[in-house]
């Protein structure tokens, strides 16, 4: 097995993320959104724990100690992105290894298949710099308006209300973790082991869309 080239130092960030084989859709209903979104919280714990085993009260499940803090996610139909920081040695593989293999068991129980869920083993980047680092945030939390417009990248927003308004609705990201939607899913993130970049709801949205325009985004 080739060895990474990203090594996972606790206190450092990095961007995971992967996507199903040959594309696959992974998430086909909002029963296996909520799947990823509970196995987000359960497996961050030395502990194991079975997500059909706990009650609907599993966000208040104390975890004991943490592998990683979460600082932004996004589960889209075909894949995901988490932005971490790992706690311990190895804390950042072990959570992630529960992870693939919490969604592939599900998905396969689920929908009578055998094999490989995923691509390949997940991906890696090093947000070793505070611009990358804060771009990030932007990125895993715009990935939804691909659902609604494919091409806003290179064409740029053409209903900038709509937009707004379908972030706002979009369940499977932690936006509404940072717009102050007080929900039970907050507990997935842990923003103190990151940069105080947003101080306020409106500091966050101004961040977010202001990386719209492309002459604010990062080279």
């Amino acid at each position: 097995m080739a060895l990474r080239k990203v090594e996972f130092v606790p206190g450092e960030y990095f961007h995971i993320y992967n996507r199903g084989t040959d594309k696959r859709v992974i998430f086909h209903d909002n029963n296996d959104y909520h799947h990823f979104l509970k196995l987000l919280y359960l497996s961050n714990s030395e502990n194991n724990f079975k997500v059909r085993d706990v009650s609907k009260t599993i966000y208040s499940v104390d975890r004991g100690e943490q592998l990683v803090h979460i600082g932004a996610y996004c589960a889209m139909p075909n894949h995901f992105h988490i932005l971490m920081t790992p706690l311990k040695e190895r804390g950042l593989s072990k959570f992630m290894q529960k992870i693939s293999t919490g969604l592939s068991m599900h998905y396969n129980v689920k929908y009578k298949r055998t094999g490989s869920l995923f691509q390949g083993k997940f991906r890696a980047e090093h947000a070793d710099n505070d611009t990358y680092l804060k771009y990030l945030f932007s990125y895993v939390h715009l990935n939804p308006v691909k659902l609604i417009q494919s091409d806003w990248r290179e064409c740029g927003i053409k209903d900038l209300e709509e937009t707004k308004d379908y972030l706002k609705k979009y369940y499977f990201s932690s936006y509404l973790d940072y717009i102050g939607d007080g929900r039970l899913e907050t507990s997935i993130i842990n923003r103190s082991s990151f940069p105080e970049y947003f101080q306020s709801k409106q500091s966050f949205e101004k961040e977010i869309f202001d990386w719209i325009n492309p002459q604010a985004r990062p080279v």
